[in-house]
């Protein structure tokens, strides 16, 4: 329905206007092509719609300022790293104190003790062990079922994405084999020794995938949220658990973007019992951090088979692992920041979002979907809700999605780069959602014109 040179003459407009109100920018993007390759800290920065990466001056609760003052919404919110508002008080109260007190030991603190509990009241697993990321935490478990299980394969969700885990960058060719997904940077191995790829909702694949007897662990998702929000079917998710227990594979669910529907993510509201869960990012406030909880009976087969002498060469943990300084972050963003009342709130504000973007795409009759994860929601061009990851990814449009971030950001607004995902922290506000709505209505209108 959009016609492209409409896109294109719409772009150019945005382009102009973006280096007209960047200049300051503009000028540290040249002075860091000099000394970062592509002129950014990690090569995805260079991902953002512009013609450059804004520069941040100063970043609070759900705005941030760039270094020539224009001033932003966040909805990006750092893709789930700063999910509870840039720099919350408690947390960086929290942060303050300890770092008077020290950062890294080596040792543990009672900080780590009370976030233990906290976790395996919102959870459910009892047993939890600490990390700097949730990459950490995925490979961490992935090896743990391996030793636990004696056996060699992984099974992911097509078109999964849980951090730079080397057997997660699989996807399915044509044919219905495991391969390389397009863009996987120097894999150590073929994708297919070491990882079987399944579509999300599909159960006759799972069985089918489980069935060959190597698989060691499943990890996925409860939903998936980096190709798009795609949401479970009824009952899938059950029904994955008990065909890991017949087939003998430990479940792994990731739940460091799912935690958006609440303090316990979805393991809590859907009566999850996985083998074991990761997550990472929003827990410390944006502090690196991570974190993987285990069921007793895990914990019973890791302690008999890892041996004291070398616990500490097994390819688990790293010296900054469960540091002082963001286990103080994570006790104080648990306890006071992502309560069960900011939840309310924040997935109020995210319904409240995707009815503002949902009546734009009705008033324009566009044939787009807006889906939603509690606080977060995301709209994708195409008429209906996906159930797999590949529908998600074929329902993407890499030049509109350039268009309608620039045209965003020009007006204010900022989107997760990798989709048109919004989140909502304690610190967005009513006035922020209605703003976005209306800065959506006129990209729509002016789409269609």
């Amino acid at each position: 329905m959009i016609d492209r040179n409409r896109i294109f003459d719409l772009m150019q407009t945005e382009q102009e206007r973006f280096l007209e109100t960047h200049l300051k920018s503009g000028r540290y993007f040249e002075a860091a092509k000099d000394v970062m390759p592509g002129g950014v800290p990690m090569s995805w920065m260079a991902k953002w719609p512009g013609a450059y990466p804004v520069f941040i001056e100063s970043a609070l609760g759900a705005h941030f300022t760039d270094i020539d003052n224009n001033q932003y919404i966040d909805f990006c919110l750092g893709d789930t790293g700063s999910m509870t508002g840039h720099s919350p008080a408690a947390t960086v109260a929290a942060i303050a104190r300890q770092v008077q007190k020290g950062i890294t030991a080596m040792l543990p603190t009672a900080d780590a003790v009370e976030v233990s509990r906290d976790l395996a009241s919102r959870f459910g697993l009892p047993l939890w062990q600490f990390t700097v990321s949730a990459t950490d935490a995925n490979r961490h478990v992935l090896r743990y079922s391996r030793m636990i299980t004696g056996k060699s394969k992984v099974i992911v969700i097509d078109r999964c994405y849980h951090g730079s885990v080397d057997e997660t960058f699989a996807t399915l060719d044509g044919s219905g084999n495991t391969v390389a997904r397009e863009g996987n940077i120097g894999a150590p191995i073929a994708l297919d020794q070491t990882t079987r790829v399944v579509e999300f909702n599909d159960l006759a694949a799972m069985e089918t995938a489980l069935a060959q007897g190597d698989v060691a662990a499943i990890l996925m998702e409860p939903a998936m949220t980096n190709v798009g929000i795609v949401l479970p079917d009824e009952g899938y998710l059950q029904k994955v658990g008990e065909l890991a227990t017949k087939y003998g594979a430990l479940w792994i669910i990731d739940e460091t973007h799912t935690i958006s529907v609440g303090v316990g993510g979805m393991t809590r509201e859907l009566g999850l019992a996985p083998d074991f869960l990761t997550i990472g990012k929003a827990i410390a406030g944006g502090i690196p951090a991570g974190a993987f909880g285990m069921t007793h009976e895990v914990a019973v087969v890791i302690a008999k088979k890892v041996q004291l002498d070398q616990i500490d060469t097994g390819g688990i943990g790293g010296t900054l692992a469960g540091n002082a300084l963001s286990l103080a972050a994570m006790r104080a963003t648990l306890s006071k920041v992502l309560t069960a009342d900011a939840f309310e709130r924040m997935i109020f504000l995210g319904n409240l979002w995707a009815d503002g973007v949902e009546s734009a795409i009705s008033e324009f009759n566009l044939p787009w979907q807006c889906n939603r994860l509690g606080a977060r929601a995301e709209y994708i061009f195409q008429n209906h809700a996906p159930r797999t990851g590949r529908e998600a990814s074929s329902a993407g449009d890499f030049e509109l999605e350039q268009y309608i971030h620039l045209r965003l950001l020009n007006d204010g607004f900022l989107l997760t780069p990798f989709h048109n995902m919004a989140l909502m922290s304690p610190a967005t506000t009513e006035e922020d959602v209605e703003a976005h709505t209306r800065a959506f209505r006129r990209v729509c209108r002016d789409l269609v014109s």
